[in-house]
């Protein structure tokens, strides 16, 4: 969230108080992050202590923080675990927030620094170690599953109708309806080849794994020590391993190495992998439609959202860029069912 939501200092500051114990003597908002749904600040305690502050509107799944924090405790390694509340929980409440609390980490991101080998290395490791962690039934059956839907591109066929018959008059939101339309007939290849493989898949599913899900160059974090962090457990899913391995080489922002590199370097790492080719170009297409899906319901279904609105529409565009995410998807795709 790029701009401050209507929620005084004060009763963060109160929460981190009576949730936390802590004594806050200064709370600074942070414009990060394309989620409008999370607003994230930095809260110095009297005594000099620095703490990472999430702020979570809307759904809510108790996986975003208790996986992270069993994995930490594992020693997966790696992870920055949520920080509990003076009772035990994961998290505090103020009124229709959920407040998350973490030790802060000054660090940049993969959007921001080159990746060095040893950084896809550690990446590669880490994720291995996901993939085959035994996590125990009262988290994992709270986690959700993979079930190939076609949720995401139905919604998007729903936008693309309504662009033929309705009049917008926010500014960004004419300016997509008018790029949805000049790329209309390349959304609907990418929905006609992603609904092929959901098809294929659904039928004959690779086993299931705990995921990530969004392991793109920003949920990764190098701190100033150099040392190597996975962030953003909003969204963990149980899914083929895949789920995660279609961001290495996928033009998922990270920088400093050709597609083919980022593979070489993190399998280096991760260690030797069979890939399903079929479930890998599934979810890089299925990643792109869920982008285009997710922006319009954000950009066309509602004026709110202030700064944020500008740069989601920025967001969308560049999956349709030169070396962008379907450019890259569709030069990957080793699958032979599409000419």
């Amino acid at each position: 969230m790029l701009e401050k939501p209507n929620l005084p200092d004060e009763k963060i500051i109160n929460c981190l108080q009576s949730e936390f114990g802590l004594s806050i003597s200064e709370l600074e908002f942070l414009p990060l992050g394309a989620d409008p749904n999370t607003a994230v600040y930095r809260a110095i305690t009297k005594n000099g202590i620095s703490y990472f502050v999430k702020l979570r509107m809307g759904n809510f799944e108790e996986t975003a923080v208790t996986l992270p924090k069993f994995l930490y405790e594992q020693s997966i390694g790696n992870i920055i675990p949520p920080l509990e509340t003076q009772t035990g929980q994961l998290w505090g409440n103020i009124g229709d927030f959920k407040l998350i609390l973490y030790q802060f980490i000054d660090g940049r991101n993969g959007f921001e620094m080159n990746f060095s080998a040893h950084h896809w290395h550690k990446f590669g490791a880490t994720l291995k170690k996901l993939h085959i962690a035994e996590i125990p039934p009262l988290i994992k059956n709270r986690i959700k599953v993979e079930t190939y839907s076609p949720k995401w591109r139905d919604r998007v066929k729903e936008y693309m109708g309504i662009i033929e018959t309705k009049s917008f008059v926010d500014s960004v939101a004419i300016d997509l309806s008018a790029f949805l339309k000049l790329k209309r007939d390349e959304i609907f290849d990418l929905l006609e080849r992603t609904e092929r493989l959901a098809l294929k898949l659904g039928a004959d599913s690779p086993p299931f794994t705990v995921c990530h899900s969004d392991v793109h160059a920003g949920n990764i974090l190098i701190d100033e020590n150099d040392r190597f962090y996975i962030v953003d457990w909003d969204n963990p899913i149980l899914a083929p391993k895949e789920r995660d391995l279609m961001f290495v080489g996928g033009g998922q922002g990270f920088r400093g190495h050709t597609a083919q590199e980022e593979e070489i370097l993190f399998y280096e790492g991760y260690g030797e992998a069979e890939i399903n080719r079929f479930v890998l170009t599934y979810y890089r297409y299925e990643r792109i439609v869920e982008d285009i899906a997710v922006y319009c319901d954000e950009l066309l279904s509602t004026p709110k959202g202030g700064e944020d609105r500008a740069q989601s529409l920025e967001y969308l565009k560049s999956n349709f860029l030169p070396k962008g995410t379907i450019q890259v998807a569709y030069q990957a795709d080793k699958t032979g069912l599409f000419s």
